[in-house]
């Protein structure tokens, strides 16, 4: 697994990724590798995807921007359930995930 882009040491997490098993996940039919218990949106950001789709008004780029789950910009279909919260779940073996480009509302699949 490729950690360029996870932080691998950290001062008051110390060694946080050294030893933590994998999951395979699919996004939009690729298959990836995430740490076991880091949320969806971490995983995607360590394997290379910052956009998750775009804005249907703007066609700016969307991606995770809070972090928390207040904004909705990180939305994508999880196990066929669209406008998932990517910052807010965590991975799991065999999750299958689809970028969403059109944009559905922010209430669906809360």
């Amino acid at each position: 697994m490729t950690n360029r882009r996870r932080l691998i040491s950290h001062p008051v997490l110390n060694e946080a990724a050294v030893g933590r098993p994998t999951v395979g996940i699919t996004v939009d039919g690729r298959p990836l590798e995430a740490l076991a218990g880091e949320t969806l949106a971490a995983a995607l950001w360590a394997n290379g995807i910052i956009t998750l789709g775009h804005n249907q008004q703007t066609g700016g780029p969307r991606g995770m921007y809070c972090g928390i789950g207040h904004c909705y910009e990180c939305r994508v279909t999880v196990d066929g359930v669209p406008d998932v919260r990517s910052c807010l779940v965590p991975v799991r073996e065999g999750m299958c995930v689809v970028l969403q480009e059109n944009e559905t509302g922010p209430s669906h699949g809360d």
